[in-house]
């Protein structure tokens, strides 16, 4: 690449000392047009079929899209019988509009109005190439034989187009100058203008100008500068709908839409998942679910996301990147430690606030709002920390761990990671905190037991414990009394070995509901070093749970060499 960059021309910015877009913000959703069944399917290796296209069409309304650009129906035989098959198999409902695309020739013009026979609403789309590499490279003109070519096909689309309407087509005029943002911004003003006056077009019946960023050559902030430009310097504003059609070559496909939308842009020509020609068409899906995150109603219906994906991966033969914003399968997934611990605390406080706002760190909307579970959120391997295990034995499997249970887990799942040297799944965690925790029955066993409560006079308990343990081969009778059945507990164990440690804290709740509700206790203790252990019981006995968890925590200590 040793200077290859000096064969490439740098593009020249147009000159707008008093831009406003940067000063304003969106605040309602612009028009979406899916482009996806015509710029999108004709980059696909293997076009789609006409019952593909059926399918996708179907999908597309229930997204809620209600314009549509459903083909080059003078192109082929295909697309001619594709929207002749939208049309007469009544495929289309009366709220959406479909657009068809043709370029500013006549016998090609002639031809889409034969496509249309019939249909209630529809955007006749015509285009031609504008821009300065075009005009010197493909037509070898100026910019009065561009707009010639243009003014030609719009005087010919204007008489076809009468007995359409006369029959009741509700029919709305889309011109583009293709290439919009390679052409010189006057030059594109002086071209749009006479196309509006050539169509006749008024405030109440405004024409579609759409302005194409075919290739994206200038940085997001430039294309707003041309949308800006263009607009304040049209003569019939107030004759035409500002229309964009970014694409994606710079890989700023997005933000050119969004600034677009700031210079004044209010229709968005788009697919989803941004399929189309190279490096592909703006994605109609993140531009909606950006305004989403903001607390913009997009009009868009992205609710069972990866049902939509999976519909648009069948239909193009093509794979969402598991990255794609808010549509890929990692999305919404942190392996990181630090995230994964800010993630459970997001949660948490959610719980406990109640708050009507999402404000959970590192996730910028609620998976729940695309169709997502939660326990994807959080996944484990090598370079996650003490939270994201937790998260998982809570939101997964309904186990609320200590926050200083966290550490101590954590490093066993740490262990494994290390060893394994790959992602844990869900299943596998909790297959290691039950044989680490629960089902840790060595050295010590409980064999039998009963509890006696009596109540006393001042409304206080009074309970005593009566057992039989077992210590590796050797089985014992234990008994003792206190005021509640971990204090007995504890006094029946004295002068056992089995009494070094200290009772630190406790803590419980219920992992099932109902009547016979299945309870889980945690049992923090300490041993004579200063070191921490936690054990864990489970059962239907509220007061037997804390019991198996104090012989969990002594069953780990003991594996753990305290002495």
């Amino acid at each position: 690449m040793k200077n290859g960059f000096e064969k490439y021309i740098p593009f020249k910015p147009e000159v707008l000392p008093d831009r406003e877009w940067p000063t304003k913000v969106i605040t309602k959703a612009p028009t979406w047009c899916s482009v996806d069944l015509r710029d999108g399917n004709q980059a696909l290796i293997d076009p789609m079929t006409i019952e593909e296209k059926l399918g996708y069409f179907k999908l597309l309304t229930e997204v809620g899209i209600k314009e549509i650009e459903v083909g080059f129906p003078s192109a082929s035989d295909t697309e001619f019988r594709f929207l002749r098959a939208l049309i007469e198999g009544n495929h289309i409902p009366d709220d959406v509009t479909i657009q068809v695309l043709v370029q500013a020739r006549p016998e090609l013009i002639k031809t889409t109005f034969q496509s249309i026979e019939g249909a209630k609403n529809v955007i006749l789309h015509f285009y031609n190439s504008t821009s300065t590499l075009q005009r010197k490279v493909v037509f070898n003109t100026d910019v009065e034989g561009v707009k010639k070519i243009a003014t030609d096909a719009a005087d010919l689309i204007r008489a076809l187009s009468e007995p359409y309407i006369q029959a009741g087509m509700n029919l709305t005029y889309e011109y583009s100058p293709e290439s919009y943002s390679g052409t010189e911004m006057d030059a594109a003003v002086e071209i749009c203008q006479a196309v509006l006056e050539t169509l006749r077009a008024t405030p109440e019946k405004p024409v579609i100008l759409n302005l194409p960023n075919t290739v994206e050559c200038c940085m997001p902030n430039q294309h707003a500068d041309q949308i800006e430009y263009f607009i304040k310097h049209l003569p019939s504003r107030d004759c035409a709908i500002i229309s964009i059609h970014p694409h994606n070559d710079r890989g700023t496909g997005v933000a050119a839409a969004e600034l677009g939308i700031l210079a004044g842009a209010e229709r968005v020509e788009g697919t989803l998942f941004g399929n189309g020609e190279r490096t592909g068409n703006v994605d109609v899906m993140v531009i909606a679910m950006n305004m989403w995150s903001q607390g913009i109603d997009p009009h868009l219906d992205f609710s069972n996301m990866r049902d939509i994906r999976e519909r648009y991966e069948s239909f193009t033969k093509l794979p969402v990147h598991p990255r794609h914003p808010y549509a890929g399968d990692l999305v919404f997934t942190a392996f990181s430690g630090s995230h994964q611990d800010a993630i459970n605390k997001g949660f948490h406080y959610m719980e406990q606030t109640n708050s009507d706002y999402w404000e959970v760190p590192y996730l910028p909307i609620d998976p729940g709002d695309v169709g997502r579970e939660y326990e994807p959120v959080i996944r484990i391997n090598s370079q996650s920390g003490k939270g994201g295990s937790a998260f998982i034995m809570e939101y997964s499997f309904g186990y609320k761990l200590p926050k200083e249970m966290h550490p101590e887990f954590g490093m066993v799942i740490q262990h494994e990671t290390d060893r394994v040297g790959k992602e844990l799944h869900s299943s596998r965690i909790f297959e290691l905190f039950k044989e680490e925790y629960v089902n840790i029955d060595f050295p010590y066993r409980m064999l039998s037991h009963q509890f006696i409560e009596t109540e006393n006079p001042d409304g206080s308990s009074h309970v005593k414990f009566i057992g039989t343990l077992q210590h590796k081969e050797t089985v014992f009778d234990v008994e003792g009394e206190g005021n509640g059945p971990i204090d007995a507990f504890f006094t029946a164990i004295r002068g056992q070995r089995m009494d070094r440690f200290e009772f630190i804290n406790y803590s419980s709740h219920a992992i099932s509901d109902g009547s016979d509700a299945r309870g889980v206790a945690y049992i923090q203790l300490r041993d004579q070093q200063g070191r921490d252990f936690f054990g864990v019981g489970e059962s239907h006995n509220i007061n037997l749970a804390p019991l198996r968890g104090i012989i969990s925590a002594i069953n780990r200590a003991v594996k753990a060499g305290s002495k």
